[in-house]
């Protein structure tokens, strides 16, 4: 399920750097607002065990969901700068790391060394996909949009981690119903910065001539969403079954997908995915490949 999850995830995140890449779309913030919207979808699971929770855990709910649509943003702006095999090992690196983190401080969970040192090797693995070797001196040792890639990683970990705990309490409907409101609560509250405002309201014209585009980019775009939706239901569904920080480490098959993925799709749109394809970059990539498939074999 989680395996099957994370192969969703890398074709969404294909889609996504394809449309953002191509300015389709203006900017990150029009996009995660249209994604927030389309997260209402999630109600039509309404009739099948919503039921209305307490205030506080309602709150909780919507600032999960809330959380959860600001980390894809900055995931968005992060896709936006940089080439999608780069920008998701980062955020998959950090994503056990803070969720792991989160789980020793609240002491929510407990691990052997073997599953440590799996984990380990999936921040090893995802990392050395991410940087060219040699490093050197005097050079910019992070891509661009390296920063947004790790902060988008911390508050989908947080996210992550709430989503945990609301499953311990509430039904699966439930939590994943109200958390996709929150969801759509994130994304108005992206109207109160003024140029995200303007380009958010500028999205909803456009001209006749642009309008085949513009049916064409609709279609992708809600293609790409049932593909990212079902994504998520897989994870939130194995969210609810086994553990936040070895699932979330298990992020690391998703770009051992996008790698691939993102090579295939740069045969024909080499301007917008911009993958390298000499020796030594794959050999270093396949390279980290076995390293995360070593991480995976440890923390079963």
């Amino acid at each position: 399920m989680t395996v099957g999850s994370y192969l969703l995830g890398a074709v969404a995140n294909i889609l996504d750097k394809f449309l953002l890449g191509s300015k389709r779309f203006s900017s990150a913030p029009v996009y995660a607002f249209l994604v927030g919207a389309f997260s209402l979808w999630a109600l039509a699971f309404a009739p099948w065990g919503l039921h209305m929770v307490s205030f506080l855990t309602l709150l909780f709910c919507l600032a999960s969901g809330a959380v959860f649509l600001f980390g894809i943003l900055l995931l968005y702006f992060a896709i936006g700068k940089a080439q999608a095999s780069r920008v998701v090992p980062v955020v998959g690196a950090v994503l056990p790391l803070a969720t792991f983190g989160l789980a020793f401080v609240s002491q929510a969970e407990k691990f052997v060394p073997l599953q440590l040192a799996g984990i380990g090797l999936l921040v090893f693995g995802g990392l050395l996909i991410s940087f060219d070797l040699p490093l050197k001196l005097g050079k910019r040792k992070f891509f661009s949009g390296f920063f947004f890639a790790v902060g988008a990683g911390i508050l989908l970990a947080v996210a992550y981690t709430f989503f945990k705990t609301l499953s311990a309490s509430e039904n699966f409907v439930t939590w994943y119903v109200w958390t996709r409101v929150g969801g759509f609560l994130g994304a108005l509250s992206l109207f109160l910065v003024p140029t995200w405002r303007q380009d958010i309201l500028a999205s909803f014209h456009f001209h006749r001539k642009n309008k085949k585009q513009a049916l064409s980019t609709g279609a992708i775009f809600v293609s790409n969403k049932i593909v990212g939706g079902l994504s998520a239901l897989l994870f939130n569904l194995a969210l609810t079954l086994g553990s936040v920080t070895l699932i979330n480490a298990l992020v690391s098959v998703q770009y051992v997908f996008v790698l691939l993925l993102a090579w295939l799709v740069s045969q024909k749109y080499h301007q917008i995915f911009e993958e390298k394809l000499l020796f030594w970059d794959w050999a270093q990539k396949l390279g980290a490949i076995v390293v995360i498939g070593a991480g995976i074999f440890l923390i079963k």
